[in-house]
């Protein structure tokens, strides 16, 4: 060996490579010790930016490209590929263009349209809500999503809240209509999904799309001045009262289109969506992320945790979309086999409890949950990127310097957030809850609520920390760990979530207090086991000398609600307790929920099986824990 060692003598590496080596080891660890998710933080923030500057480059070249600008292109240059998928029959990205192109050209001639005007769309989930949707963005119109579960009193100030030329209803809403039909305001045209019309001077809509052109209408009908011109209208509960209408700017729409890219999703995916279509995540995240990727997309009329994984396998779906309720009714099906033998890859959604996310991914097998957290009117949004269970995403230095938000600490007694004596809100610490607020500036506006300028005011905050800064109030309660997770905590105010819905406590007991009998009405949301979110309670007082009448109270709450913001407890009680500030008291109630061991007033359950308010036993309390009663 020596021999060949002077024939071919092997090179002498530099002094300085072993040290350099060793220090790329040495940093290499303390990065993953000190620093573990620095790649994922990075790779994330990369990608978001990159999709800003995309944004700002076409606005600095004078081009405003929207949602629909690039649902157009696609539609040219992948006319053949399936763009919607429904009750098996598929329709191309050509078939929505041309029959969206129908619908356009239908409003154009009959509906006396114009760029800017408002039209409302009350319609359960369908291809026509999308071509209709479509349609109308094509004239350059604003389009207001309404919630089909909201009747009567709300949903006509729902209808007022955007004020519309047009309202379109879906054939099987024909009932809905008929309700709100007499106390709709006059200046309305009512168009319904059907060949003909038995409503006087309502018109239909189905023979007028068969014989109208496929042409499409002029370009500069549809084209955006700027992208923080309306887009949308989608009606949130917000805080207190009835649904209000968020204004969402065609930015908000990019941004809401680029979140199945942003979690992994390519154009080579299949989406399912169950979520009804009026609601951002649907809608924004939904079907505009396809359009953002050029995808598929199944869409089902209505969620069936029965029907789901069957759908998934039939129509081999690779991407799901969720809400924590989803996978809880998912993961209470009964067990079958093959259960993991299924394409899906990841799920896209929010509010998923931890014990739910572990049996969701045990069951059914290495799907990725990609949780995030926003509201719809929001201007602040997290992305869990790591899959870390129960977060809804991170944050860190350099998220924070391109979308500043903060955790101060709330007063709950008050319900306001705690101010020091020199009149500034504080930061909590990290592992603490607080009230997340998100810095209102150029570049994170916050673009309010339309119809009624005092809703956008309340969701502000000002002179936070200095003079003259301005905040959005999310009304939610988030912790930040010490790795820079954040966790859901809790709602404040008078809002409570259930069924995925945000419920507003002052809209149902306006309702209640309709009837006769009623004095007072405290409406709260208790916990339930093994339940997402928390289940309606309204505490009541009666007036003198009346009785409660429980048919009529049931009557009243199923006619004037929507199913998941009828309360399933009623108590009634004496006296209501208020808090120093002469608001209703609602903690005690709370922490009492609805157990009759311990609670001595009347206490009663809407039975959804009998169609009725009954009272609460100690035998119904137990069935309602164990699950035996279905909620």
């Amino acid at each position: 060996m020596s021999g060949w060692d002077d024939l071919y003598p092997l090179p002498m590496l530099p002094s300085w490579v072993p040290g350099a080596a060793a220090g790329i080891v040495c940093l290499h660890l303390i990065q993953k010790l000190l620093f573990p998710y620095f790649w994922a933080d990075l790779g994330y923030l990369l990608k978001v930016l990159m999709y800003g500057l995309t944004v700002e480059m076409y606005r600095l070249q004078g081009r405003i490209v929207t949602v629909l600008d690039k649902f157009v292109l696609l539609a040219e240059k992948q006319p053949h590929k399936p763009f919607l998928i429904y009750e098996g029959k598929v329709h191309t990205y050509g078939d929505v263009d041309r029959r969206s192109n129908r619908i356009a050209q239908v409003f154009l001639h009959h509906g006396a349209l114009k760029k800017g005007d408002t039209v409302a769309l009350l319609m359960g989930n369908e291809p026509d809500f999308i071509h209709v949707w479509f349609g109308l963005a094509k004239l350059g119109c604003v389009v207001a999503f309404l919630n089909f579960n909201v009747r009567s009193r709300s949903l006509l100030h729902c209808v007022r809240s955007c004020d519309p030329k047009i309202l379109v209803v879906g054939a099987d809403l024909l009932g809905t209509l008929e309700e709100i039909l007499p106390n709709l305001q006059k200046d309305v045209n009512v168009w319904i999904m059907t060949t003909d019309s038995t409503f006087p001077s309502v018109h239909s809509l189905l023979d007028k799309i068969e014989a109208a052109s496929e042409d499409p209408v002029p370009v500069n009908q549809r084209s955006a001045s700027n992208l923080k011109s309306t887009a949308l209208y989608i009606f949130t509960s917000g805080t207190t009262g009835l649904p209000k209408a968020a204004v969402i700017s065609h930015m908000q729409v990019l941004k809401g289109a680029a979140g199945l890219w942003a979690f992994g999703a390519t154009s080579e995916d299949i989406i399912y969506i169950t979520l009804p279509l009026y609601h951002s995540a649907a809608s924004l995240l939904g079907i505009g992320g396809c359009i953002e990727l050029g995808a598929t997309c199944v869409l089902k009329k209505k969620f069936s945790a029965s029907q789901f994984w069957s759908d998934c396998k039939k129509y081999n779906v690779t991407v799901i979309q969720y809400i924590g309720e989803l996978c809880r009714y998912l993961c209470s099906q009964p067990v079958k086999e093959g259960e993991k033998n299924h394409k899906v890859r990841l799920a896209i959604g929010n509010g998923v409890r931890n014990d739910i996310w572990r049996e969701f991914l045990d069951r059914f097998g290495a799907v990725k949950i990609c949780e995030f957290y926003g509201a719809t009117e929001g201007n602040i949004c997290f992305m869990n990127h790591t899959g870390k269970i129960g977060s809804v995403g991170r944050t860190n230095f350099f998220y924070k310097l391109f979308f500043p938000f903060d955790l101060i600490k709330y007063d709950f007694q008050k319900d306001e957030p705690i101010r020091n004596k020199h009149g500034w809100c504080e930061k909590v610490k990290k592992g603490e809850a607080g009230l997340l607020i998100s810095k209102v500036n150029a570049k994170n506006p916050f673009f309010g609520y339309t119809g009624n300028k005092r809703h956008t005011e309340k969701k502000l905050l000002c002179e936070v920390f200095k003079k003259g800064d301005l905040y959005f109030n999310t009304g939610d309660l988030m912790v930040q760990d010490h790795e820079n997770f954040l966790y859901f905590w809790d709602r404040i105010g008078d809002t409570f979530r259930w069924k995925g819905e945000n419920v507003a406590t002052t809209e149902v007991s306006d309702v209640i207090v309709m009837l006769d009998f009623i004095q007072e009405a405290n409406v709260y949301g208790v916990p339930v086991p093994d339940h997402e979110g928390k289940a309606g309670m309204a505490s009541l007082i009666l007036k003198q000398n009346t009785t409660l009448d429980l048919e009529q109270m049931y009557k009243q709450v199923v006619t004037y609600l929507p199913s998941y913001a009828c309360p399933l407890f009623l108590r009634v009680q004496e006296k209501m307790e208020m808090t120093g500030t002469f608001k209703q008291q609602k903690f005690r109630l709370v922490d009492e929920g609805f157990n009759p061991s311990t609670i001595t007033d009347p206490l009663y359950f809407l039975d959804s099986s009998k169609k009725a308010y009954v009272l609460l036993t100690k035998e119904v309390h137990e069935m309602i824990l164990s699950g035996k009663m279905k909620l």
